[in-house]
């Protein structure tokens, strides 16, 4: 009964300050007003720069407040250039977001808020160049959670000279106190949520932005670059599709009410450009870097996305089938005699196989399989997942997109003109990986199945039975999703010079050379490491570098692969390569760290893929 009071409480309060304290910090009675959250700026043009920044009414005082909002070439706003005010309330959580205009291409600039003379912290931008354009880095960042450790590769980042970050998304995580947490982190370095259930109001989405938006890292990094953001699944709900999400069940309310509160605090709290409508549903859009690149910014994760498919949900098991027209005596019979019985005359059962001897075999008798448990099968016994039907059926699917069809339809027009404008490098900024991962394959010696906990073993074994048949490791990713994936890969081959496509969502590190169905290069990818979040070191048992290896054997188009570091990728572009630099740091768990820098990895103008070392 606590609990539903205190969130009936917390939908009808609004952002009244009773609840300021439960955002990460206390409201400061004597003050009129203050700034806690800090500064950033995002979506930049060749002429203007969103502006953002929190401001938090004391006093009392609840209604609304006006900003003055100041651009300068100096950060001792000395020589202004372009200013004016922008109103805020509780309305928009006491958020200021502006579209400052009147700027200079590919210029630095300096800027601040200002509200009954306090200032802001002090921010420093840029906006997109025009023309040609001898270098340009961007920053990849994604997966940032909290609970998990310091935010590290953060302030290794605000440090970089960059011209830009690309947030893949996880910016922030939906889960209770306790849930997805590193107990490390959560009792010695006191990184707990806030609110402290898991996110499904307005009010609970807007809290937790404002926890994340305290940290001191994260500060920084705003303050000193600008930021092209795309939500993942974890500003939402995990593994969100259009129409739903694994995180997601009827006794946590109406879907859409629940995205919608999503979306829209996403919105007031992210350095990104509403739309003038207020739609803050399709997020996906383009940026022009001078000659030198069109940067497309896809919506991988909500917006048209089919359902995913889950191994254990949506691949039924293999079946054995018997002639039961004696009933005292039924017989096994192959799939063809089968064929040819009625649906009377035939019964078709899961098929159990024995791995007690090593090598899985097909347990046959009758009063076995019909007698068998499924949630209390023998040791050493399991079912098999018929993958190839699979594969060639739900799998197969032309009709199944990841974008949905408008953006499908958006991003080929945007390459069409891309190309008539001559740009060198086409960017795909987005969500998770488009390259081919494969099943790893270990030796039996590698770890012990059976002893792992009982869902990692089932996992674990229908990795083993899935990967003989070619079916890919992550059905999150593009790879469940291969016809969209094909007709977007044709339209790159058709209208882009030079792709790269950049991804999160994985926690760990990835380079590919991208080939189409007919092995035909098509461009390179780089997947960023998390910031915090764990990566397949965390779930696998086995050693770093066997376990590197076994993605890499599985993997054709994979070049580069760390499964261990958190950190971020930085890309720089020139008219004649790009080269992707890794930034590893090699702890979250304490304020000192070192970082580590990984092998250097560039694609040469025209190559399609990463130069061989």
């Amino acid at each position: 009964m606590a609990k539903f009071n205190r969130r009936q409480a917390l939908q009808g309060m609004g952002a009244t300050l009773g609840l300021l304290s439960l955002r990460g910090y206390q409201a400061h009675a004597a003050a009129v007003v203050h700034f806690t959250h800090g500064v950033a700026s995002g979506d930049p043009l060749s002429d203007r720069v969103i502006l953002w920044s929190r401001v938090v009414p004391g006093n009392g005082q609840v209604g609304s407040l006006t900003a003055l909002w100041q651009i300068a070439e100096d950060s001792g706003f000395t020589q202004i250039v372009s200013s004016g005010r922008v109103d805020t309330s509780a309305q928009q959580d006491y958020t200021l977001k502006v579209d400052a205009t009147g700027l200079q291409p590919g210029a630095e600039y300096f800027y601040r808020f200002v509200v009954d003379n306090l200032a802001s912290p002090v921010g420093r931008t840029r906006t997109l160049p025009v023309g040609e354009v001898k270098q340009f880095k961007i920053g990849l960042a994604s997966c940032s959670n909290y609970p998990q450790g310091y935010f590290n590769a953060y302030r290794d980042m605000a440090g970089a000279n960059l011209d830009l970050v690309l947030h893949l998304g996880d910016y922030i995580y939906e889960y209770p106190e306790g849930g997805y947490a590193n107990p490390e982190a959560l009792e010695k370095l006191g990184r707990h949520v806030k609110p402290e259930h898991e996110i499904l109001s307005l009010e609970d989405y807007r809290m937790r932005y404002g926890l994340y938006r305290t940290d001191a890292d994260l500060q920084l990094l705003h303050a000193r670059h600008p930021f092209i953001c795309v939500w993942d699944d974890h500003e939402l709900m995990n593994d969100t599709w259009r129409m739903g999400a694994q995180n997601h069940n009827p006794g946590e309310g109406d879907f859409q009410v629940r995205i919608n509160n999503a979306r829209r605090a996403y919105h007031e709290w992210m350095p990104i450009r509403t739309p003038q409508s207020g739609d803050t549903s399709p997020i996906y859009r383009n940026f022009q870097i001078g000659k030198l690149a069109d940067l497309f910014m896809l919506d991988t994760r909500y917006h048209g996305r089919d359902q995913g498919f889950d191994y254990q949900r949506d691949v039924v098991p293999k079946m054995l089938a018997f002639d039961v027209r004696d009933s005292e005596h039924p017989i096994l019979v192959n799939k063809f005699a089968a064929q040819k019985l009625s649906a009377e005359e035939v019964e078709w059962l899961p098929a159990p196989f024995d791995f007690t001897g090593g090598q899985p075999q097909p347990v046959l008798d009758y009063t076995k399989v019909k007698s068998v448990d499924p949630d209390a099968m023998p040791q050493g016994w399991h079912f098999l997942p018929d993958g190839a039907a699979f594969k060639a059926g739900p799998l197969a699917d032309e009709r199944r997109t990841i974008l949905g069809y408008d953006q499908e339809a958006w991003l080929t027009q945007r390459l069409k003109t891309a190309a008539k404008r001559g740009s060198t490098w086409q960017i795909l900024g987005q969500q998770v990986l488009m390259g081919k991962v494969g099943i790893p394959v270990f030796e039996p010696e590698a770890f012990d199945v059976e002893a792992l906990a009982p869902r990692t073993a089932r996992f674990v074994r229908t990795m083993q039975v899935l990967e003989t048949e070619g079916l890919p490791f992550n059905l999150d990713a593009w790879d469940g999703y291969p016809a969209c994936r094909n007709r977007v890969m044709e339209g790159l081959q058709k209208y882009a010079k030079n792709p790269v496509v950049v991804a999160g969502d994985t926690h760990n590190a990835w380079a590919f050379d991208l080939t189409d169905d007919s092995n035909r290069p098509v461009g390179v990818e780089v997947g960023t490491p998390g910031i915090t979040s764990p990566g397949m070191e965390s779930f696998l048992p086995v050693p770093m570098q066997v376990l590197e290896a076994a993605f890499g054997a599985a993997s054709p188009e994979l070049v580069d692969l760390d499964a261990k570091h958190r950190g971020w990728a930085e890309l720089t572009f020139t008219p004649e390569s790009m080269t992707n630099q890794w930034h590893f740091v090699d702890t979250i768990l304490d304020r000192n760290y070192q970082v580590i820098h990984g092998k250097p990895l560039t694609c040469l103008v025209d190559a399609k893929r990463f130069s061989a070392t």
